[in-house]
């Protein structure tokens, strides 16, 4: 799909405000609210937008224990490994988590109270599937750049490429 530069505006003003009434971002964008509307429904029903939702902040929240877990996998047997993934995506502490390239087989990106809790978790969870060997704990100290804004490439972007 190629994008203009109101359809990057449009996507831009959503991602930083889902709330926006339709009125107010067709307005920003000089577009009539009909026209809007059915342009951010376009990209609703062809999945570029996936999902409307808030951020939070962990710490007002209590969690205070960040970090990134690097797992590495015993060896790739499909059934644990299906095991895993399953057990991964059903734990609300586990923000995102990615089969990756490199030393590490997935990186886990976890969000827990304390360390106390996140030590639970891998003793009673993580060390406790088949297909984990290990797990190295790469603590965040400090957010350098958090977000998941994307802006839809232009033409020119993609001949930079």
């Amino acid at each position: 799909m190629e994008f203009d530069d109101r359809d990057r505006k449009i996507l831009a003003l959503l991602q930083s405000d889902c709330r926006i009434s339709n009125a107010d971002l067709a307005d920003r964008v000089g577009m009539s609210a009909s026209a809007c509307w059915r342009r951010v429904r376009a990209f609703e029903e062809a999945g570029i937008i996936e999902r409307y939702g808030a951020v939070l902040n962990p710490e007002r929240l209590g969690l205070e224990f960040e970090a990134i877990v690097l797992i590495q996998l015993t060896r790739h047997d499909p059934d644990k490994l299906s095991e895993l993934v399953r057990v991964i995506g059903q734990r609300p502490e586990v923000l995102s988590c990615y089969a990756t390239t490199g030393q590490s087989d997935y990186h886990m990106h976890v969000l827990f109270p304390d360390i106390a809790t996140y030590n639970s978790f891998l003793e009673t969870v993580l060390f406790r599937m088949p297909a984990v060997a290990s797990a190295q704990t790469n603590v965040v100290l400090r957010k350098i750049k958090r977000t998941e804004v994307i802006s839809p490439a232009t033409p020119h972007d993609r001949a930079l490429g």
